[in-house]
């Protein structure tokens, strides 16, 4: 049975007020086009989970979507903070914002437990750390080995996590590649799964490389086909990262009336993706067009 549907149904049907959401994706692949559909719909009181949450939870704090953080790094890569999460930190605008703060492999080990279904994940590299003194969520336990104390982590189980991919076919087996970051750990340990991808192919397709399968369809709730979904970021092999934006994001974030004025215009004031990527131009598409890199066939019989 195909789950193919449009980004604002599978938003209306799986993200509520209050939920926990992941839209996860290590520097690629991260689902801006969900976000702002998320923006548009008005949710509130949401835990946001993400390993990076950079500019695309910025821009959903700053649109009053947000009262929680659960992440492992803060900052607009390679530019500089992000304004808005530290005038909702500092100022509570425009609402007030807890944060709860993990190493990098501290989440990804709370996205395994979560994905395994354990009661905590161990880990040694808390050990000398300060964010067990400002985080009580890191525990330390006796090794049953003998072999001294030994950090853990609870299990981290988003009501959604929202995926960006290559390509998909209707019954959601997904393929990814490129920085994979922990997007099969996130599906996994999520209670619903939205899949949003560049391109729906024939079941065929998926068939002919298996390896490159990182979600198999019995976890996918929803599927969508958003071509350009992921930009600012970028999708190996369909467009590059656009860093010009990432620099005017730092500029235009700086101050609340200007943050304002760009989510009304790119996000309220578009009815969907199709028309924020016709209103960002043929000429920014061109100049975000990857080179070409095929990879080898392998013989698979």
């Amino acid at each position: 049975m195909s789950k193919l549907t449009t980004m604002r149904e599978a938003i209306a049907a799986y993200v509520h007020d209050g939920d926990t959401v992941a839209i996860e994706g290590f520097t690629a692949c991260i689902c801006f086009a969900a976000a702002h559909e998320i923006i548009r719909q008005g949710r509130r009181d949401l835990v946001l989970c993400r390993m990076t949450p950079d500019l695309v939870y910025d821009q959903m704090v700053a649109a009053g979507c947000a009262r929680k953080l659960v992440f492992s790094y803060l900052g607009n890569p390679g530019v500089g903070p992000l304004h808005a999460i530290r005038r909702a930190v500092e100022k509570g605008i425009p609402n007030p914002l807890e944060l709860e703060e993990y190493s990098h492999f501290g989440m990804v080990a709370r996205y395994i437990a979560g994905a395994y279904r354990l009661p905590f994940f161990p880990l040694r590299s808390y050990v000398g750390s300060d964010l067990p003194k400002v985080n009580p969520r890191i525990q330390f336990v006796e090794s049953p080995y003998g072999d001294g104390p030994v950090a853990v982590v609870p299990p981290l189980n988003p009501d959604v996590a929202i995926i960006h991919a290559q390509r998909a076919d209707v019954h959601g087996n997904t393929q990814l590649w490129g920085l994979l970051g922990a997007q099969k750990e996130v599906a996994f340990a999520a209670r619903h799964v939205i899949v949003v991808v560049e391109e729906i192919v024939d079941e065929e397709v998926i068939r002919s490389d298996p390896n490159r399968t990182l979600i198999p369809g019995l976890i996918v709730d929803a599927v969508v086909h958003e071509p350009y979904g992921a930009h600012p970021s970028y999708v190996q092999g369909y467009y590059d990262r656009d860093n010009d934006f990432y620099l005017r994001w730092d500029e235009i974030s700086r101050d609340e009336a200007a943050t304002r004025a760009w989510l009304e215009e790119w996000v309220y004031g578009v009815r969907d993706r199709a028309e924020y990527v016709e209103k960002m131009g043929r000429e920014t598409w061109e100049r975000l067009r990857p080179t070409q890199a095929w990879s080898k066939p392998v013989n698979y019989g």
